[in-house]
């Protein structure tokens, strides 16, 4: 009988181009090749503008070996079609990757469940930073905002974050269109519930609850809060992802059978209540900036409009009564339920019970969209039963009538602790299995999107036999949150904090394109209008740092200016860039008195005063980051027995052994391990390295011996002759 061929057209990768920076060398990790036992095999030619994969049914497959017509071949499925969803798949199918998103509704693609928000402390770098690589998640935000403001602006660029009010509506259909519209990608509505394993135990696809097989090298798991979601309102539970949907059942049994561990985590969303219900005239007004920051560094995303108000409100002596009297009705504090809820986003009865000494706390009412009723009330999760949720609203100001929409409700549901991962986010149990999302232990939809571009390059990578990509943690945001996950044993919803990198000041919001767009035009993530955008403008930032280095002054109002700002004295003939490294001058100082550069944008103006003006720490960080990278990036080696190693801790021993670090930094960050385990393995590398450079010297000789004793030998027989 004849072989069946199926032959893919996918579009060429974008040529490789050299990295600009010296501080981010991004790590290739080799991952197998395309599984021989799935059902095709890969023989690509590349010309000029396109490559062809050439796929065959194979006689050696094994689940996938009786495949029929209803059964469909894939390079990567995305299992989900949240935040993590949507940036991996987009990313697998811009590559070139044949994808499929499978989702449980369509119709809730890029939903935002919680706050319709995005951005905020740390969370905004990753945004940044996603945008930077070639994904989606900033270009959405700038499209549908309701409201922009920059915070932390009294304090120093490496804390300074944008945080956007969107519209949730708005937002989902955009994403949901750009999905669908995406080439190389197909959605499609089912449940997984079985991960399908080939001979070597490698992924071959997934299998839904209709019995549906679908085939893949590469399979990435982003579930959510749906894995084995129950939601709770009170005493009263039913299953459920998020309120109106289903949970996702089997898939939770199926992952333990195959030797994951898995625990529970829990959150929460407020009520939301009628805008037109709320007395506005005692709030305090909360606007948005007049000059509108962005998340994109594409500037066809920077489309103003207008903004809507947020409101101030906060709890009072009654709200904390009520909640005082009736804890013991709340699902944590009456004990049937267990899991773990955000330290970073607690229950209002959280608050109220952690900090006994606080009259009241803030509360922001946030509309949720322009042309919905719906008010987000931030702040004011609960567990209550919703007999008591619209008493306790009524008791803050400026709500004493208004009209509960939504219930509160908390969710509690499965998930993977992320140390199964490496830093590539593939599974270190199963090859071509990847985690991304909550499923990892995180929440919020910028953490989410930051590992599904992530899991979605390499997914797409593994499946076409490349190297895996891994960001070291000094290189961004998006390396440090997958450091921290896959290395430390967390236990409790984790949040991206500014506090969590070591290296903030050169991990900054307004040079996350200088810091990846390189390695995502690399990658093939970034055309060729968005990377000349990005030439275009390093360019102009370059040619301004040597202009205001050149351009001298003595006197005169400008010099007037400056003193009187930053209380020092202006020598004669000082370079513009002296001024701004003074404190309090900012550019625009030069721009009110001529000596400015029209041809910049206001975003060109401020990444040049934050290299000139912080300068020295900048360097000062960079060189102890260039002194510490060559041991921290210390290779460890993967068959390591960490148990044979009598000179570390008992407890060192344990914790590595279960998280298999990678290299001597990430060893070093594992929860348990002391600097003195980190000498031990230091110690054990060298040696190793002294062994194997002994053996490979000893080789070495007995082939030159070997040689040698040759030579004479044919030399002898010939004089013979």
């Amino acid at each position: 009988m004849a072989t069946p061929a199926v032959t893919l057209h996918l579009s060429r990768l974008a040529r490789h181009l050299p990295f600009s920076s010296p501080f981010f060398k991004p790590v290739l990790y080799p991952c197998a090749r395309i599984l021989p036992n799935l059902p095709f095999r890969r023989r690509a030619a590349f010309n000029s503008s396109r490559f062809t994969v050439s796929a065959s049914v194979s006689p050696a497959s094994s689940n996938a070996e009786n495949c029929g017509l209803d059964d469909e071949i894939y390079d990567v499925i995305v299992v989900g079609g949240g935040h993590a969803g949507c940036e991996a798949a987009l990313a697998s199918a811009r590559l070139g990757a044949r994808t499929l998103l499978l989702t449980l509704n369509i119709d809730r693609i890029a939903w935002q469940p919680c706050n319709p928000a995005v951005g905020g402390p740390a969370k905004s770098q990753l945004v940044h930073e996603v945008d930077a690589l070639g994904g989606e998640i900033g270009k959405i935000a700038d499209r549908c905002y309701l409201q922009k403001r920059i915070l932390n602006t009294s304090r120093g660029p490496a804390v300074r974050a944008l945080r956007a009010q969107t519209d949730k509506r708005e937002y989902a259909t955009q994403m949901k269109e750009i999905v669908e519209s995406t080439p190389n990608l197909s959605i499609r509505e089912a449940m997984v519930t079985d991960i399908l394993l080939g001979k070597n135990d490698d992924i071959e696809g997934v299998q839904t609850f209709f019995g549906m097989n679908f085939y893949a090298p590469s399979v990435i798991l982003t579930t959510g809060t749906f894995m084995s979601g129950k939601i709770w309102v009170g005493r009263t539970s039913m299953p459920a992802g998020r309120a109106g949907e289903s949970a996702s059942l089997g898939l939770t049994e199926n992952l333990q059978r195959l030797g994951f561990e898995t625990d529970r985590l829990k959150t929460g969303t407020p009520a939301r209540v009628d805008r037109r219900t709320v007395d506005y005239s005692g709030l305090e007004p909360q606007h948005g900036d007049e000059e509108v920051g962005w998340f994109s560094f594409d500037l066809d995303f920077h489309v103003e409009r207008e903004q809507m108000c947020c409101y101030l409100t906060r709890t009072t002596k009654s709200t904390h009564q009520l909640i005082r009297e009736n804890l013991h009705e709340t699902p944590t504090y009456g004990g049937w339920v267990e899991a773990k809820g955000p330290r970073y986003c607690p229950s209002i009865e959280d608050k109220i019970v952690r900090f006994m000494d606080k009259e009241s706390h803030q509360i922001f009412l946030e509309p949720e969209g322009r042309n919905v009723p719906e008010l987000y009330v931030q702040g004011f999760s609960t567990g209550l039963p919703e007999r008591l949720q619209l008493p306790l609203l009524r008791t803050l100001p400026g709500l004493e009538n208004c009209s509960m929409l939504r219930p509160a409700y908390a969710v509690e549901y499965d998930y993977l602790p992320a140390h199964q991962c490496s830093r590539s986010l593939m599974t270190k149990k199963i090859g071509g299995l990847f985690f991304s999302g909550q499923i990892n232990g995180t929440t919020g939809y910028e953490e989410a999107a930051a590992q599904g571009i992530v899991s979605g390059i390499n997914a797409a990578r593994h499946a076409d036999g490349k190297p895996l990509i891994v960001l070291e943690r000094e290189s961004s945001y998006i390396g440090t949150l997958i450091d921290d996950l896959v290395t430390k044993d967390l236990r409790e919803p984790y949040r991206m904090l500014t506090s969590r990198s070591e290296h903030r000041l050169l991990l900054r919001s307004d040079n996350a394109d200088s810091r990846l767009t390189p390695l995502g035009r690399e990658i093939g993530l970034i055309d060729d209008r968005r990377w000349k955008l990005y030439q275009d403008k390093q360019a102009r930032i370059l040619e301004e740092k040597k202009r205001l280095k050149s351009v001298r002054i003595s006197g005169g109002d400008l010099s007037a200016n400056v003193t009187s700002l930053s209380c020092q004295p202006v020598k004669d003939f000082s370079t513009l860039e002296s001024l701004l490294k003074k404190p309090h001058v900012e550019y625009k100082v030069l721009d009110k008195h001529g000596y400015g550069n029209e041809m910049l944008s206001r975003v060109e103006k401020e990444c040049v005063e934050i290299d000139i003006k912080y300068e020295g720490f900048i360097v000062r960080q960079q060189n102890q980051l260039q002194q510490m990278a060559h041991q921290q990036h210390k290779r460890l080696p993967e068959d390591l027995d960490y148990n044979a190693i009598t000179t570390l801790s008992l407890e060192a021993r344990e914790k590595l052994s279960k998280v298999r670090p990678q290299t001597i930094g990430q060893a070093s960050r594992v929860g348990g391990v002391n600097p003195a385990d980190i000498t031990a393995l230091l110690i054990i590398l060298e040696a190793n390295r002294k062994i194997a450079y002994q053996e490979k010297r000893l080789q070495l000789l007995n082939s030159v011996k070997t040689d040698t004793d040759g030579h004479i030998s044919a030399a002898s027989l010939k004089e013979t002759n």
